[in-house]
This record gives structure tokens, C-alpha cells and sequence, in this order.
């Protein structure tokens, strides 16, 4: 009897040791007391590695935003600095939610407007417009994750009717919105005011330019434009640096872009003595001609910045890539052509 007590006492011991430590360790959890901690090492012997901290994350967006040196070097225009940074702080954790959640739709976005010429960045229009909720319907009426009006859906191809709303298509839609990217587009020639222009109307972005004694630099008219159009390009320019990670050619100005390039990452004197340049024209993917020639994506930025921006919109660059590279790519080039062709137009579906 005695040793059957002290197996009791035993085992009510342990128990009690295991609950007080759970115990300890949720308190210890929900202060916050993570310096306290002792971090033991693993079976290997070795410490293991500290969890990423998001707030260093976030400095690193910021701080690629003000800096510009990111792969696509864009800068963060001073004005928006404010604004950028609230906003990414209020939505970085539900957008990078998004990211994971929606892959298959942005896939397909990209892929529809990369078929249009439009970089594929607009997609992020879609997402401020509405989280890429294709069931979502505004106030005002706007249905779908490019949220349009019945009369501009239909204007842009899209059956609306009582029977069928094709604004809910993923597929349909995203066409239907490269096409109205693309008239905005060859209207103003400056992505900001595109965005500017797809929330308020080109009437309010032709108005404000007017106000502002005619300048096309959003910085300067974005007081002139309603407000929710002057915050929606700083949401979108916001969301780009929460998805991408750095600004890029459709965050940036007309007149930003060209500084842009001019002032791009310039390669050394051994560097350019080593390479040559060739006039390419067609939709070229840099993703295509960097498997055929071998080179990494970072170091072909660096010889050619904003490649697929550029041809998107132009349909010609000016390639620049070392000697035996370059030699590669010329005696490929029309194998590496048709290779972007059967990217840029493959059947993206129709994924609801």
C-alpha cells in the first residue's frame, strides 16, 4: 500500500511540474519576454536559427523604396513616403495572405497582360480594387476583381446581363481590363496617371492637368485629382512594394522612368569593353534569352535594365550582353523569339 502512494505522489508531481511549465511558457510567450528566454541547442548541437523578424522586413522594404536599389532600381518618390509606408504597415500581413492564397490568379493575370503588353504589375490595380474578390460588388455597382460599372464592362467586351456577369471572371475580366489599361495607356503615356485614370476618369485626370497649368507629373496635378484617385495610385505604388518587394516601372513617372535609365547601375569599363549591343525588335522575353545564353537574372538586369517593361511597350531594346553571350543569342535569336512568342501566348484558362 505504502508504494502504491508513493507512485501516486510520483506521478501527481510530474503532472503538476508539466502544467506549471506550460504555463510559465504561455506567460512568458504573451509578455513578450523572448530575451529571457534561454534557446538551448538542438540534437546536432548547434544553435538554431532566430525566427526572421517581419519589423526587419519591413525596414528593408522602406528602406529599398527611399534608396532605389533593388533590381529595378526604382526610387520612391519623397511625396509618397508618408503614405507608402502607413499603408504597408495596415496591409502588408493580409496582402502577403493574398499572395500565397490567389497564386493561381495572379498567374493567369499576369499571362493576360503580358499577352496585351501591359506589365504585368497592373495586376496589382486588381488588388486594391478588390483583394481579388471576383463576388465582391461596390456601393456604386462595380462587380469583380477589376470592379466594373455594367456600361464600361460591356464597352470593354464583357456580357453583363441578368442571366451571365462575366465582371466575375477572372479570366474574361483581366482581358477586358488590359484592354482599358491599354487606351489609358496610349491616352496619357505615364502609368501613374493610367491608375489615376482607371479609378476617377480620364475626364478628372485631363481637368487636373489643366489645373496645375498643364503638367503630366502626377506629383505635381495629384492635388488637383479627386481625392480617392490621388490615393489610389499611392495605394497601388504601396501595394507593388508589399508584392514585389521595390518599386518598379509602373510606380514611377514619365519623367522618373527616363531618369531612370539614364542613371541606371552603369557597368565598368572592363565590362562594356567586353560586351557589344544589338538592336532587338519583337516581344522577346528576358526570362527566355537568359536560359539560352546562360546568365543569371541579376546580372542581365545590370546589362539591361527594365528589359520586358520596355519591350512590352515598345516592342524594341537595345541588347547589351557580353561578346559570347551575345554570339549565342544571335545565332539563336529566332529560336529564342519563338520561345517568348509561346510564353507570352499561353492559354492562361479560365479559373474562376
Amino acid at each position: 500500500m505504502r508504494h502504491l502512494k508513493y507512485i501516486v505522489f510520483f506521478f501527481l508531481t510530474c503532472l503538476y511540474r508539466q502544467n506549471s511549465n506550460a504555463a510559465g511558457s504561455e506567460q512568458d510567450f504573451t509578455a513578450g519576454n523572448v530575451k529571457d528566454k534561454v534557446i538551448k541547442k538542438d540534437s546536432s548541437g548547434t544553435d538554431p536559427k532566430p525566427v526572421a523578424d517581419p519589423k526587419e522586413a519591413f525596414k528593408n522594404i522602406l528602406n529599398t523604396a527611399l534608396t532605389g536599389d533593388g533590381v529595378s532600381g526604382a526610387r520612391l518618390n519623397p511625396m509618397a513616403v508618408s503614405f507608402v509606408e502607413d499603408y504597408i504597415a495596415k496591409h502588408r500581413k493580409s496582402y502577403l495572405a493574398i499572395k500565397e492564397s490567389k497564386e493561381l490568379h495572379l498567374t493567369l493575370m499576369d499571362q493576360v497582360l503580358q499577352q496585351h503588353g501591359i506589365p504585368k504589375e497592373m495586376k496589382y490595380l486588381a488588388v486594391i480594387e478588390s483583394h481579388l474578390n471576383s463576388r465582391i460588388t461596390s456601393w456604386a455597382g462595380a462587380v469583380g476583381p477589376w470592379q466594373f460599372m455594367p456600361a464600361t464592362a460591356r464597352n470593354y467586351g464583357l456580357v453583363v446581363n441578368k442571366y451571365r456577369d462575366e465582371r466575375t471572371d477572372y479570366y474574361k475580366s483581366t482581358h477586358a481590363a488590359a484592354r482599358m489599361l491599354t487606351e489609358l495607356y496610349a491616352e496619357f503615356n505615364d502609368w501613374p496617371l493610367v491608375v489615376a485614370a482607371y479609378n476617377g476618369g480620364s475626364g478628372n485626370v485631363h481637368k487636373a492637368i489643366r489645373k496645375s497649368g498643364g503638367s503630366k507629373d502626377f506629383w505635381t496635378l495629384q492635388y488637383y485629382l479627386p481625392n480617392e484617385s490621388m490615393n489610389h495610385v499611392k495605394k497601388f505604388i504601396a501595394t507593388h512594394y508589399i508584392f514585389e518587394g521595390e518599386g518598379g516601372i509602373t510606380t514611377i513617372t514619365k519623367e522618373e522612368t527616363k531618369d531612370l535609365l539614364n542613371n541606371a547601375a552603369k557597368l565598368n569599363e572592363e565590362e562594356m569593353k567586353k560586351s557589344t549591343a544589338y538592336n532587338i525588335t519583337g516581344r522577346f522575353s528576358a526570362a527566355v534569352i537568359i536560359k539560352y545564353v546562360e546568365m543569371g537574372k541579376t546580372e542581365f538586369d545590370r546589362y539591361n535594365p527594365n528589359f520586358d517593361n520596355e519591350i512590352a511597350l515598345n516592342g524594341k531594346y537595345n541588347l547589351r550582353l557580353p561578346v559570347q553571350k551575345m554570339n549565342v543569342f544571335i545565332a539563336k535569336r529566332y529560336e529564342i523569339l519563338e520561345e517568348s512568342m509561346q510564353l507570352l501566348l499561353k492559354p492562361a484558362g479560365g479559373t474562376q
